[in-house]
């Protein structure tokens, strides 16, 4: 990809927007406050979708590597071959889930970020499961509304800073609050939704992005191929307890990874919807408990309702059953 020539005002050159953020003498970096950070990500994710890709991202390298000059340059002061290597290098070293764009948490990374700050982007110690992620939702959705407030992401920030032994200021914690809020609030209402609050709060793996998994659960043929071992596999990873049932926090971390599956965005709400309708469609014995016979009926449930409307099996099978694309929840 050749790289994007920067925009140009009425000298025939554009304004670096990094070089604000450099020591005029050093030509380093200075530290980066959590409100600098955001004013940096706002101006590079122009199309505001989550991630520095694309010509933005060839925008933000010409930017980083011209920055160290005392004024605007032209062009052609860097090479096309030159910018492709400081791309790759930066990619290389930087984009952790190896995906070809930069992503808050890695530019994070990048950037010399004021240190406790930088601490709420730690990767180190991802949580295991989606099943912590449900525990850490529910204990900091105090009120229940389905959604972390800035209150309650200012509780969630102030504990997660104390189990780093770090102790910061009431207003550094507000400015920190309003900062990952305004960051990771897509959608612009105030508040995080489950989606949102999952790319602040990553987990280890989604289990069923396994291969294994996710061919048998994204078709009615693959669904064909589940094996007793599969199923097993499945249940034993959100059998937390090993109580030989998925319930509670298990069942909203199962019901969690298996949403990710077909759509990015979706809140307590749809987890809920998804839910009763799994329940009623799966749940036998009625006892709001999945067990391992039952699960087996979810997933290739789950393979038959997510098939697109031309992916019909011979025989006219509808594929109806418990699935977020079959009346279930979907964000449209």
């Amino acid at each position: 990809m050749a790289a994007q020539k920067p925009s140009t005002g009425s000298r025939g050159i554009s304004q670096n927007f990094l070089r604000q953020f450099r020591d005029k003498k050093t030509r380093k970096f200075k530290e980066i406050s959590a409100s600098n950070f955001m004013d940096v990500w706002n101006h590079y994710d122009s199309d505001g979708n989550g991630y520095i890709e694309g010509s933005e991202l060839d925008q933000f390298l010409y930017e980083l590597v011209t920055s160290v000059n005392t004024q605007d340059v032209g062009p052609e002061v860097v090479s096309q071959a030159a910018l492709k290597e400081a791309k790759a290098s930066i990619l290389s070293a930087f984009d952790e889930n190896k995906d070809g764009k930069i992503d808050i948490a890695e530019l994070a990374q990048l950037l010399p970020m004021e240190e406790n700050f930088l601490l709420l982007f730690r990767r180190e110690h991802p949580l295991e499961s989606s099943v912590e992620f449900m525990k850490t939702w529910r204990k900091y959705d105090a009120d229940h509304s389905g959604y972390i407030e800035a209150d309650e992401l200012k509780h969630f920030l102030k504990d997660l800073l104390k189990s780093f032994e770090r102790s910061v200021t009431e207003e550094q914690l507000i400015t920190y609050a309003d900062t990952m809020l305004q960051l990771f609030d897509r959608n612009k209402d105030g508040k995080l939704q489950l989606s949102e609050m999952a790319k602040l709060l990553p987990v280890k793996e989604n289990f069923l992005m396994r291969p294994i998994f996710k061919k048998c659960l994204t078709s009615a043929e693959g669904a064909k191929q589940l094996t007793p071992e599969d199923i097993s596999r499945v249940f034993n990873l959100y059998d937390r307890d090993g109580n030989k049932s998925i319930e509670d926090e298990e069942l909203h971390g199962f019901l969690k990874d298996l949403m990710e599956l077909v759509q990015e965005d979706y809140d307590a709400d749809d987890i809920e919807e998804f839910k009763d309708i799994l329940l009623r469609e799966c749940d036998l014995n009625h006892d709001g408990r999945i067990d391992k016979d039952e699960l087996s009926m979810v997933l290739v449930s789950f393979a038959k309702a997510s098939q697109g409307p031309g992916d019909e099996p011979e025989g006219g099978e509808s594929g109806e059953g418990a699935g977020p694309n079959n009346g279930g929840a979907s964000k449209e």
